[in-house]
């Protein structure tokens, strides 16, 4: 599936969070909301990433926006790289990848020469009426919060 883009209605998804409770798009309605998808927990993109965005998210949230995490791996995974960096927000364990197919978040990737299929690093803005606003394709793992603010 490609990306989405700005101005589209964003998919409803449901999924497990790292308290094994069902999390939906739609319990953020009245939220701007910061999607992220990433590859793996404990990597270092992604833990510059997230470790960015936890530092950032009391100001975040002051601006009015929820961030929610989503990657293929399991609640267990997440709840281990939650506790090591004290992550303040909601990651979603996709393990069937069904909400990174639903974003355009998992295609073919090239890396160095080499093509699989994988994650592909992306984060959506979203209105507090379900809207896409900005959609990152290239981000700035050590200072997305200063991209999403921008």
């Amino acid at each position: 599936m490609a990306y989405l883009n700005i101005g589209d209605q964003a998919p409803e998804f449901s999924g497990l969070n790292q308290n094994n409770e069902i999390v939906h798009l739609s319990d953020f309605k009245g939220k701007k909301v910061v999607l992220y998808f990433y590859p793996r927990d404990n990597t270092p993109g992604c833990t510059a990433e997230s470790c960015n965005l936890n530092e950032n998210y009391s100001e975040l949230r002051e601006k009015g926006y929820e961030v929610i995490g989503v990657s293929p791996d399991s609640v267990a995974s997440h709840q281990k790289f939650i506790a090591k960096f004290a992550l303040g927000f909601t990651l979603i364990a996709d393990t069937e990848k069904t909400i990174l197919k639903q974003y355009g978040a998992w295609g073919e990737k090239n890396m160095y020469g080499k093509i699989s299929e994988g994650v592909l690093r992306t984060t959506y803005i979203i209105s507090e009426t379900g809207v896409i606003e900005k959609v990152f394709k290239k981000v700035d793992t050590k200072n997305h919060t200063a991209q999403i603010l921008k």
